[in-house]
């Protein structure tokens, strides 16, 4: 049987976020998510996997409060989603990266462009843009890229100037909507190497994905959804269970999880959105 991790195997109290018995049913009676209960703490690298429809892009739009909760609390870094006030809302979003599976590029802009438009819609000083810019640049191997146009580059470039764009504010949550979805194997293994890096800056990572095969190589948290209920919650977990021996099951509960370097203490960066 799958090893379910419980809130006190997670080390309860440094959660970045918590959904306490989520639900979300939308106007015509589709449930998006049942009674969903779970905590990932700091540092965490997690998959979301299930099929079209199984509720893990309403997750997502949840943790980004486009959409709201019909039911139960929606908590980030300690705070109720619900208390924040709409204004603050685009404040908050400034601290989570998203990569889309389309990378929803600017056209009409260089690469170095569409990753410093990330920093400039937060008010970034010119100097703050010329000094982080060409750092995640360097880390997502794009340098040489710099004053391409996005129909320049190829389906895996592309991605790695979304997940720049993501990241070059080094917020504290990256959500990865199908990352790899576009992309053929070897291009996507470079793809989750790049998430898994920034993951090791201290940063969570969560990803919705189809990808069975990355899943299966990296071993990393698994949460399986199914019609909008939480089936599945796995440490080190492949993309779907399976039978196992008892010297497997034994093996893999002995097995440590890689800890990342972890350099922020959960909530600093998400404050401001809930002050009045």
């Amino acid at each position: 049987m799958p090893r379910v991790s419980s809130l006190s195997e997670r080390q309860s109290g440094e959660g970045v976020i918590e959904f306490r018995h989520v639900s979300k049913v939308y106007e015509g009676g589709d449930v998006g998510l049942d009674d969903a209960s779970f905590e990932i703490v700091r540092g965490d690298f997690v998959f979301l996997v299930g099929s079209t429809g199984s509720g893990k892009s309403t997750l997502m739009k949840l943790l980004i409060k486009e959409i709201d909760p019909t039911s139960g609390a929606v908590v980030v870094a300690g705070k109720d989603l619900a208390e924040m006030d709409r204004k603050r809302v685009p404040l908050y979003r400034r601290n989570i990266g998203v990569v889309f599976q389309d990378f929803k590029l600017l056209p009409n802009r260089t690469v170095h462009d569409n990753v410093a438009y990330a920093l400039q819609v937060t008010a970034s000083s010119r100097k703050e843009v010329r000094a982080k810019v060409p750092d995640i640049l360097r880390l997502t191997g794009l340098s040489t890229k710099l004053h391409h146009f996005p129909d320049q580059l190829s389906g895996g470039e592309q991605q790695r100037v979304s997940v720049a764009r993501a990241f070059v504010n080094h917020p504290p949550l990256l959500l990865a909507d199908e990352p790899t979805g576009n992309l053929d194997p070897e291009t996507s293994i470079g793809i989750m190497q790049l998430l898994y890096r920034i993951n090791l800056t201290g940063t969570t990572v969560i990803v919705a994905t189809h990808d069975s095969a990355m899943v299966d190589r990296m071993r990393r948290r698994v949460i399986e959804l199914s019609s909008g209920r939480i089936v599945r919650d796995e440490v080190s977990g492949l993309y779907a269970p399976r039978d196992m021996s008892t010297a497997e099951f034994g093996a893999l509960l002995r097995e440590p999880a890689p800890e990342p370097k972890r350099v922020r203490e959960p909530g600093d960066e998400f404050d401001e959105a809930f002050r009045d």
